[in-house]
């Protein structure tokens, strides 16, 4: 796939997480005075993906941030199901899919690691320093993919990563923490 520019590429934003570390839904979890699925939407499109998804969640409750909302068509199934959800949702493009619990993923990042989905590469990934699957540009040429892998059982993005024509993102640490816990919203 030669994408050339985020500007190519569709953002999304998985909300569909049980969040039983935090005890409370992550995505309206404020990071600075904003809910996180907020901030994480805001944050691919300065990067200029367009348009930004919401993908599963509490879809009353995003929408009333001004998030566009995809129903997670697997709900309860696991990120892998998320990205399948936002690569139907781009209609054949591309796609930036991140985890609405990285408050710190800053749009330069965003846009370091879709850039480098070009040639044959079917998802770029952010590397700080393990990879991220949920920091990364996803080809189209994935989803059959990814769609075979949930088929046969697989829900771990990870374990679907070996079948990938992977390019990897070196990116800050800080970018790609995750928020999960209470104590972890002090920063």
């Amino acid at each position: 796939m030669t994408v050339g520019a985020v500007a190519d590429l569709a953002g999304a934003v998985l909300c569909g997480g049980a969040s039983r570390r935090m005890g409370q839904d992550k995505a309206f979890v404020e990071w600075d005075g904003v809910p996180m699925a907020r901030r994480m939407a805001d944050t691919l499109a300065a990067a200029g993906c367009r348009p930004v998804l919401a993908i599963g969640g509490d879809g009353l409750r995003l929408a009333a941030l001004g998030l566009q909302v995809v129903p997670d068509d697997r709900p309860g199934e696991g990120p892998l199901a998320g990205v399948l959800t936002a690569l139907d949702a781009a209609g054949g493009r591309g796609v930036v899919v991140v985890a609405c619990d990285m408050p710190q993923l800053r749009p330069g990042a965003v846009a370091s690691v879709a850039a480098a989905l070009v040639g044959d590469a079917q998802v770029a990934l952010a590397v700080a320093p393990r990879r991220e699957p949920l920091c990364a540009a996803w080809a189209p040429s994935a989803g059959p993919v990814l769609a075979a892998a949930f088929a046969a059982g697989v829900r771990a993005l990870h374990a679907v990563l070996e079948t990938l024509r992977v390019a990897e993102v070196s990116i800050s640490s800080q970018d790609v923490r995750n928020v999960n816990a209470p104590s972890d919203l002090a920063h």
